[in-house]
């Protein structure tokens, strides 16, 4: 929390980033039901996903007073680390029929 805030205005920033974070949840809720394409409904459901974490992270995790190394820091340990996990996706699917791929 910065000096120069007062705690009354922080307790009010929360409550709203946590309602809009609610309201998120409830427009994903609505998207469910509706029909439409599967690919389209993803993007759709994973772009909410992509904010509502990111308002999570930023706000409660107070990530946003944070210094900008910290951030990058973290975005290319991410990126590193779901790099890392694509590369097991071979083995398996490989791991279904208990064999290896054939050549």
């Amino acid at each position: 929390m910065q000096s120069a805030e007062k705690p009354g205005s922080v307790l009010k920033s929360d409550v709203i980033i946590y309602l809009c974070i609610l309201a998120i949840a409830g427009l994903q809720i609505v998207l469910a039901y509706q029909k439409v394409e599967l690919a389209q409904q993803l993007f759709r459901m994973l772009g909410l996903a992509i904010i509502q974490a990111g308002l999570a992270i930023m706000f409660f995790m107070h990530l946003r007073a944070e210094k900008r190394n910290l951030l990058l820091f973290l975005a290319i340990g991410t990126i590193f680390v779901l790099g890392m996990m694509n590369m097991i996706w071979s083995d398996s699917f490989r791991l279904l029929h208990m064999r290896p791929f054939p050549s």
